[in-house]
C-alpha cells in the first residue's frame, strides 16, 4: 500500500502536527445569568457549575475569566415578575438591572467584550418575544420595543448587540436606529437560525421566562428545516448584521456548515443549555469521560465552521487547562 493514513495518526507529536481545528479563548463566549440582589451568587438546579450573579459578584467573575484570557461575555437578566409588562418597558428603562451590569463591566473592565440580548421575553408579562395580541405575536410592532432595548445597551456600553428574536426585519431597523444614533460602530450579531427547540428548558429556568401560553414556533425555526436557514442569513446580511449565529449547536452542525459555505459573514454557534445539562448529567454519573466529551463537543462547532462559540463550558476549559 502507498497509502496508509495511520502514518500520519502514530504518534502525538505528528496527530497534533496535522491536526486542522483547534479551539481557543479568543473562540469562545461565556453567557452569564444576572439578578438584582447583592453578594447573590446561586447556581441553577438544572446546569450544574453555573449561576445567577448579583452585579458585585458578577463583577468578580468576568474577572477570574479575564485572569484566564477569557474576554467575551454575553449577559443575560433574570427579572423579578413585579416588574415585566406585555410591553417589556423595564428593558430599556434607565438605570434597570441589564443596564447596570453593562455599565459596571465595562467601567471596570473595558477591555472585556460585551455582547448582550435582545428580545423581550425576560421583561414580558406573557414570557415571548414580541408583543402578544390574543394569539398572534405581533411582528412589526415588536420592532419599536427592540430598537429601544438595543439603543439602550448601545448607550450603557454593549460592543456586540444580538437580537434573539427572530422578529422579521429587526436587524435592518437595529442597524438603521442604532447608526442615527451615532452607534455605528456598535456590532450586530444576528439570532439568524434560531430553532424551536427542545433544548432550551434550563435556560428558561434560569431567567423565568418561560412562555406563560403557547410556544414559540411562529416565529422561531422548524428543526425540521435549513434551506429556510439561508434566506434568514441572506435577508440579515442585507439588512446589516456583522454575525450570523445558529442556535442550538449540536443538532444543527449541518446547519451551521451551511451558513460557513454560503455566507463570508462569521458565524457563531450557541452550545445551549440543554446541551450543557445533558452532557454534565451524563459526566456526573460517570458514563462520559468529561474532558474527551465537552471537547469533542467544541470542537464539533469549529470543524462545522463556527469561529465564535457561546458555550457555558468556556470557564471550566481554561481553568481546568484543557485547551493546548
Amino acid at each position: 500500500m502507498l497509502h496508509r493514513p495511520r502514518r500520519n495518526r502514530k504518534s502525538a507529536v505528528i496527530r497534533d502536527m496535522v491536526q486542522e481545528h483547534h479551539i481557543t479563548a479568543k473562540n469562545l463566549i461565556f453567557p452569564l445569568f444576572i439578578v438584582d440582589s447583592t453578594s447573590q451568587k446561586t447556581e441553577v438546579a438544572s446546569m450544574p457549575g453555573i449561576y445567577r450573579y448579583s452585579i458585585d459578584n458578577l463583577l468578580k467573575e468576568v474577572e477570574q475569566c479575564l485572569n484566564l484570557g477569557l474576554y467575551s461575555f454575553d449577559l443575560f437578566p433574570n427579572i423579578e415578575d413585579s416588574l415585566k409588562d406585555k410591553m417589556a418597558t423595564v428593558s430599556y428603562q434607565k438605570g434597570n438591572l441589564y443596564l447596570r451590569a453593562i455599565n459596571a463591566i465595562k467601567s471596570n473592565f473595558p477591555e472585556a467584550c460585551i455582547v448582550t440580548d435582545v428580545a423581550m421575553d425576560p421583561y414580558s408579562s406573557d414570557g415571548h418575544d414580541g408583543i402578544v395580541e390574543g394569539s398572534k405575536i405581533l411582528n412589526d410592532e415588536t420592532l419599536e420595543v427592540l430598537g429601544k432595548m438595543a439603543l439602550a445597551q448601545a448607550e450603557a456600553g454593549a460592543d456586540i448587540i444580538a437580537p434573539s428574536d427572530m422578529m422579521d426585519g429587526r436587524i435592518g431597523y437595529i442597524r438603521e436606529l442604532l447608526d442615527s444614533n451615532g452607534f455605528t460602530e456598535v456590532s450586530l450579531m444576528s439570532y439568524t437560525a434560531k430553532y424551536a427547540s427542545a433544548f432550551y428548558g434550563p435556560f428558561r429556568d434560569a431567567l423565568n421566562s418561560a412562555p406563560k401560553a403557547g410556544d414559540k414556533k411562529t416565529y422561531q425555526m422548524n428543526p425540521a428545516n435549513a434551506r429556510e436557514a439561508l434566506i434568514e442569513a441572506q435577508l440579515d446580511m442585507e439588512e446589516g448584521a456583522d454575525f450570523l449565529m445558529v442556535k442550538p449547536g449540536l443538532p444543527y452542525l449541518d446547519i451551521i456548515r451551511l451558513l460557513h459555505d454560503n455566507f463570508d459573514l462569521p458565524i457563531a454557534a450557541y452550545n445551549v443549555s440543554g446541551e450543557y445539562a445533558m452532557l454534565k448529567a451524563a459526566i456526573q454519573n460517570g458514563w462520559l469521560d468529561e474532558e474527551r466529551a465537552i471537547m469533542e463537543t467544541l470542537l464539533s462547532f469549529k470543524r462545522a465552521g463556527a469561529t465564535a462559540i457561546l458555550t457555558y463550558h468556556a470557564k471550566e476549559v481554561l481553568e481546568k487547562g484543557w485547551l493546548k
